[in-house]
């Protein structure tokens, strides 16, 4: 081994160092690039050689080479910006896009996505945003007594990762299927609907939808509206009447409570059920029957009644109407049929009639029994017949074993009043924005105030992800010794959170990079050193003969 051996060490300097220098430069000119993960060289000595010494034996070294090039995967900080899709992971995990319409997958950390005029989700590439499509919750069952258990957290998502996309900008209306109504009916108020012989219906028997209006307004207390919808988006306007019962017999059987008889009506042109008979003068009347309230002027019970099927039965007949049907929530439930839809006017459960669309009634008292029927009791004609004593009084409630919510309708010395109400149900929406929650699920909010849970955005991490391959454009790519990725929503099995209207910057610090760039420099010239003077030494060595 001669001096030339030393020219070779030096060599390889220059050229370790030369390549460092690169991956320094390309560091820096990513210092700017959304998701740039940073790059560092490292170095290890080349195979020494074997030679002979006094001592035996010995080494030297050949030099040096690039050992490896290993990604810097530290998180990047974070950038707002004014746009929902602009996405960055907080912590582990890359988000999967994928080119259209090919079965490969690439892994990028910069999540600045768009729509494209197809309604994907797309990076600069033009490559698609890969998610779980959510599963939407029914929520029109409740009425009808067939629904399902939901988890309390988390979203339910359905199938494999695909292309989020946004192919439904509209969300279909949905019918009414519960109403709230929280009164306050002042317990000074009169009697305006009362008859002697049957004063629990006084207000029933006034109702004529034959008549321009069909309940006088001297024939009630106290009335509240609605708007509710039908499965095909249009409004209704559902109206609570409500009288107190002031019979003086009634009064003095009472023992201090208060009874109110309540009809829940729609205007006669919206109730398209199938009725017995060509004029129906209960047609609009959806459910009668009567609050209880005890001394203090809390609800403490009520009944409830309804045509169940008014095609078979004569509707202007107190005993066609009978016990109101309790929904899986256990308030009793009537039903409209607004579109007149086939077999949708026999008011039931799901099993009895799968077309109706059953409405339930809140008050702020319900059944815990799931049962509406009283002791002596099964149609309003017997409600109507009931005696005003206090056994008779005794059998006009409905409810057995009940509970009564904390806002429920009340019957205090003040002004009669609505406290609260609310119904389920909506007109069709269009989208109007969406965001991104830190669980990666994009939500859509519509014009209808409907906020829809739309996609679920897949996150994949890899057991090691320096060796995966970098393709350029920010993405990457998986190998056999990256591993396959392992998939989940974000904020699970150990993936970061994703923020939304912002982007993840390049995690290269100019600072570091500076610095490793002046003792690259430093390295570069100490090996030009090296082969400036092993030339100064062969130039010696020629000179010995002249």
């Amino acid at each position: 081994m001669g001096l030339s051996a030393s020219l070779y060490s030096g060599t390889s300097g220059l050229k370790a160092h030369g390549e460092d220098m690169t991956v320094i430069g390309n560091n820096i000119s990513n210092v700017s690039t959304i998701g740039f993960k940073g790059s560092r060289m490292y170095f290890e000595d080349a195979l020494s050689q074997q030679i002979t010494t006094a001592s035996g034996g010995g080494q030297v070294g050949r030099g040096v080479s690039v050992g490896a090039v290993m990604g810097d995967f530290s998180q990047g900080s974070l950038e707002n910006t004014t746009e929902a899709t602009d996405l960055a992971v907080g912590g582990n995990g890359f988000f999967m896009v994928s080119p259209a319409g090919q079965e490969i997958n690439y892994y990028t950390r910069a999540g600045n996505f768009r729509f494209d005029e197809d309604g994907y989700l797309v990076n600069p590439q033009g490559y698609r945003l890969q998610g779980w499509e959510v599963q939407q919750a029914n929520t029109s069952a409740a009425a009808s007594g067939n629904t399902s258990a939901q988890p309390s957290t988390g979203v339910q998502i359905q199938g494999v990762p695909q292309d989020v996309k946004l192919e439904n900008f509209q969300s279909p209306p949905q019918a009414t299927s519960r109403i709230d109504l929280i009164v306050n009916v002042d317990s000074g108020s009169d009697d305006k609907s009362a008859v002697d012989d049957a004063p629990f219906t006084a207000m029933f028997d006034k109702y004529n939808a034959q008549s321009g209006q069909p309940l006088a307004e001297d024939s009630y207390a106290y009335q509240t509206t609605i708007k509710v919808y039908d499965e095909n988006g249009s409004s209704h306007n559902l109206t609570v009447y409500m009288d107190p019962i002031g019979d003086a017999d009634v009064t003095a059987a009472s023992g201090g409570k208060k009874y109110w008889e309540y009809v829940v009506a729609v205007p006669p042109s919206d109730d398209n059920r199938v009725f017995a008979g060509a004029l129906i003068e209960k047609k609009g009347v959806l459910m009668t029957g009567t609050l209880t309230f005890n001394a203090a002027g809390e609800l403490e019970n009520m009944s409830a009644f309804t045509l169940n099927d008014p095609a078979v039965v004569n509707p202007d007949d107190k005993d066609s109407w009978g016990i109101a049907n309790p929904s899986a929530n256990g308030y009793p439930i009537c039903t409209a049929n607004f579109l007149g839809t086939a077999n949708g006017s026999v008011t039931g459960t799901a099993t009895v009639a799968e077309n109706t669309k059953n409405i339930e009634i809140n008050f702020g008292v319900r059944s815990k029994s799931n049962s509406w029927n009283p002791a002596n009791q099964t149609t309003l004609q017997a409600l109507a017949d009931l005696p005003q004593t206090s056994a008779g009084l005794a059998d006009m409630n409905g409810l057995g074993a009940k509970e009564t919510s904390a806002l429920s309708s009340t019957n205090y010395s003040t002004g009669s009043t609505t406290i609260f109400q609310a119904q389920d149900g909506y007109t069709a929406g269009f989208l109007q924005n969406i965001s991104v929650d830190r669980d990666g699920v994009i939500t859509g909010r519509y014009s209808n105030g409907q906020v829809l849970q739309l996609f679920a955005v897949t996150l994949a991490t890899f057991n090691n992800n320096y060796a995966l391959y970098r393709e350029g454009g920010n993405l990457f790519s998986e190998t056999r010794s990256s591993g396959p990725p392992v998939t989940g929503l974000a904020n699970t099995g150990g993936k970061g959170s994703i923020a939304s209207n912002s982007l993840e910057q390049s995690n290269v610090d100019l600072a570091t990079e500076f610095v490793k760039m002046i003792t690259t420099e430093k390295g570069f010239q100490a090996n030009s050193k090296t082969i400036t003077t092993v030339d100064q030494m062969l130039t010696v060595l020629i000179q010995l003969k002249r």
